[in-house]
């Protein structure tokens, strides 16, 4: 059985509570989010049929939220031939987190994401 959180489980921790959206918040946010989901979406399809390279998705993350939210081992197993086993290897070789998104990845990293994926 799961303890309440309360200040004895985390001392020094407050808790706060966020306030229940109102409808119309909660629409716009799932409409919002259903938007961010058909960005992504999009963009592997057009990865998966070679209209756009990782790379151009990889630097267009700067600008769009949808994009910089997609998860690496998502954007890698959108490339033709990379499923989900070869694209975690791709990621433990070049040392990238399992739960990294394009946004969090560092200069370097993106870099040899791109040069890999260019070899490729």
């Amino acid at each position: 059985m799961a303890a309440a959180l309360d200040a004895s489980v985390l001392p020094g921790v407050s808790i706060m509570s966020l306030r229940p959206l109102s409808a119309s918040e909660r629409t716009a946010a799932l409409q919002k989010a259903a938007a961010a989901r058909a960005a992504r979406a999009a963009a592997k399809e057009r990865l998966k049929n070679g209209q756009t390279s990782a790379a151009d998705i990889i630097s267009s993350a700067g600008d769009d939220e949808a994009l910089a939210r997609m998860r690496v081992a998502e954007l890698l197993e959108a490339l033709p031939g990379i499923g989900k086993v070869r694209a975690a290897a791709i990621m433990e070789q070049l040392g990238i987190a399992a739960s990294r998104r394009v946004r969090g990845l560092g200069i370097h990293q993106r870099q040899a994401l791109v040069d890999f994926i260019d070899e490729k």
